[in-house]
């Protein structure tokens, strides 16, 4: 076969391109009529669709105005139905009101007649009142002249005189009264040891009487409340206390001079805050929980002293109230720490002698033990302690310790003196009680104060320790009557301004002596 020349092939090269540039011209014309085709069947088809749209949308167009029309005229004519009645009620108003205003207005000018006439009277009264005053003034001024001093100078004389006689029939007529007590006093003896005894513990227990429990909030108050007070009523009959609920913030106070069921309300109190449960059942039911982990805390308070002290034979029930001794205090000082120091002291000065070392301890370990129970026995801590080692069996050294360490009666053995040596030291030791040596002066001192404020008043004297007082006073100043008021005077200020132990006897001396000298 001949070869093809390269023109031919060239040509044919050339003509394969421009039949290609043809078929890209040509193919978008073709490709826009079948599209342009293709959207005008689907314009008809919308408008056709359009056109069944809008003829429903008349129809139901027409539906709903005919409703709303329909529903327009019910509510036109309802309105029209209450506007009427509304005018009807108003037009009945504005009749009532129109008869009031006309009722009114008569009052008005009724009452308008009677301000005229008061006013008149006013205007007469005030002229009379005058003329009255200025006569009054012109009675005075002659009474002044007749008298010779002022009316200022005559109410003064006159309240001095009042005074001076009321004051003299007060102290008379108080006076007579406690003259009436006095003959009475075999028949109120019982009554007026029990008011003394409550004055006395409150006095001296005033920081030991009372435990603070506190509050994870203030809301918590009301939930130991409870409703009609339910919850409170509950715990101070099981417990035996008082609960203080007051002002103070997250605070509530237990008050009650036994101290045993003082910790028992504490800690019963602590372990319902805790819980959150608060209501009488599980109220009882913490109580009694309480009771029988304090009881276990004292007897096992009473066995570790005695397992310390190296005391053996120790009745379990004496044992008990050694314990009970952990939450009794005396002037701020743990009666049981007292009571094991006061052990060790004895057993130290019973060694030094050679005499019975676990008796001595024995006896100083239970001087105290009164104190365990003077909240529920009647008679002193002393008493009441030799009551207690007699009824468990102990000795007559130990019973007589007892007896003795305060001087209420002879002490007879060599043990019963080093107790109350003991018993001294202990509590006169510096820190040991909180009646110290300036508090004491500072009572004396206040107490000196106090007399010396009154007129009269010469001298004044604090004895015994601060339990009595002799008021020396000046006779011309001051009567029989007036001692005897002072007398009163004084023991109610110490009784409302000071703090002290026991009772303090006021004494007031009113001595007149007649000298003369011969010469």
């Amino acid at each position: 076969m001949p070869e093809m020349p390269i023109w031919v092939g060239i040509l044919i090269g050339v003509l394969c391109l421009i039949a290609g540039a043809a078929v890209a011209f040509l193919i978008p014309f073709v490709r826009n009529n079948i599209v342009k085709n293709n959207a005008k069947k689907i314009i008809r088809d919308a408008e056709i669709k359009a056109e069944h749209i809008t003829k429903n949308a008349q129809i139901d167009g027409k539906q709903a105005v005919n409703e709303m029309k329909q529903e327009a005229n019910k509510e036109i004519h309802e309105r029209k139905q209450e506007l009427q009645n509304q005018e009807r009620s108003l037009n009945q108003r504005e009749q009532n009101i129109d008869r009031r205003d006309a009722a009114l207005l008569s009052k008005e000018n009724a009452l308008d007649e009677k301000n005229e006439t008061l006013n008149r009277r006013l205007k007469e009264l005030d002229k009379k009142d005058a003329a009255l005053q200025e006569k009054i003034d012109s009675i005075i001024v002659e009474l002044e002249k007749v008298a010779q001093m002022s009316t200022q100078e005559a109410r003064d004389e006159l309240f001095n005189r009042v005074e001076s006689k009321v004051s003299k029939e007060i102290a008379a007529f108080v006076k007579q009264k406690e003259e009436e007590a006095k003959e009475e006093c075999d028949e109120k003896a019982k009554e007026l040891l029990g008011l003394a005894l409550t004055r006395y513990a409150q006095d001296v227990t005033n920081e030991r009487t009372v435990s603070v429990v506190a509050l994870p909030s203030d809301e918590m108050k009301g939930r130991i409340i409870g409703r009609e007070g339910r919850n409170i009523r509950s715990l101070e009959q099981l417990l035996g206390v008082d609960l203080i609920i007051d002002d103070t913030p997250e605070v509530i106070t237990v008050s009650c001079f036994n101290p045993i069921r003082r910790e028992i309300a504490r800690l019963s109190l602590e372990a319902l805050i805790k819980d959150g449960r608060i209501q009488p059942g599980r109220i009882e039911e913490i109580v009694e929980k309480t009771k029988k982990e304090v009881d276990e805390s004292i007897h096992k308070a009473g066995q570790e002293v005695a397992f310390k002290l190296g005391l053996p034979r120790i009745n379990k029930e004496l044992l008990d109230y050694v314990g009970r001794l952990k939450y009794r205090t005396s002037y701020g000082q743990n009666a049981l720490d007292h009571s094991v120091e006061v052990a060790y002291l004895c057993g130290i000065m019973a060694a030094e002698l050679g005499l019975d070392q676990n008796l001595a301890k024995r006896a100083g370990l239970l001087h105290d033990v009164g104190k365990a129970a003077d909240f529920e026995m009647e008679g002193s801590h002393v008493e009441i302690g030799a009551r207690l080692a007699k009824k468990y069996g102990e000795g007559d050294v130990v019973i007589n310790s007892i007896e003795s360490h305060h001087g209420d009666v002879p002490a007879k053995y060599i043990i019963a003196n080093l107790v109350q040596a003991a018993d001294t030291l202990s509590a006169a030791r510096p820190g040991a009680r909180s009646e110290i040596l300036e508090n004491y002066i500072k009572r004396i001192e206040q107490l000196e104060e106090i007399c010396k404020s009154y007129d009269g008043v010469y001298q004044s004297y604090a004895m015994q320790s601060g339990r009595e007082l002799r008021v020396m006073v000046i006779p011309e100043k001051i009567d029989d009557i007036g001692a005897f008021k002072l007398a009163r005077d004084i023991k109610e200020r110490i009784e409302n301004e000071m703090t002290y132990p026991g009772q303090i006897k006021v004494s007031v001396i009113r001595e007149y002596r007649a000298i003369e000298t011969a010469k």
